[in-house]
């Protein structure tokens, strides 16, 4: 397996992981519950990783992002998610989102070759985004740290862990 093969199969699992947890969402409630003040509730994570995949197309497929400025207030880093949901648009339409950002992320990563991985990240780019390469393997870790959080808020709904025997 090749680098790049393993990168593209840890978007893939990180991305069905995700979808594992947000299956057990129902409600706007349940959708926008929080497990103390201030932190981020299930749409919120949903919301936000749309505009985080739609950020790295920005940078190595501008042509393919499709920037939403109501999302970018709603989820956007440094929003404040909040526990009403009549303050956000219906869960389907962030997951739809959610999933046609991944779509062109995964469509955009291969496109590129593996020299193509090592190439310098465009002008602006922000530091940790060295190369094109990182831009992917940030996708992971980032969608990684988030899927904790998610995790939690669907723990604190009553769900049992996914792995339970």
């Amino acid at each position: 397996m090749t680098p790049k093969e393993r990168l593209r199969k840890r978007l893939i699992a990180a991305r069905e992981f995700t979808e594992r947890l947000l299956q057990d969402f129902h409600t706007p409630q349940e959708w926008t519950q929080q497990v103390c003040t201030q932190t981020n509730h299930a749409l919120w994570i949903a919301g936000h990783l749309a505009l985080i995949d739609n950020f790295f197309l920005s940078q190595i497929a501008p042509e393919q992002a499709e920037p939403r400025d109501e999302y970018q207030s709603l989820f956007g880093v440094g929003s404040q998610p909040v526990s009403d949901p009549d303050q956000y648009p219906a869960a389907e339409e962030v997951l739809t989102y959610l999933r046609d950002r991944r779509s062109a992320l995964l469509a955009a990563f291969d496109a590129i070759d593996e020299e193509g991985m090592s190439a310098a990240a465009p002008a602006g780019s922000p530091d940790f985004l060295n190369d094109v390469g990182a831009v992917f393997e940030t996708a992971v870790w980032h969608e990684g740290m988030h899927t904790g959080q998610l995790s939690v808020v669907r723990r604190s709904l009553g769900h049992e862990p996914i792995n339970a025997p």
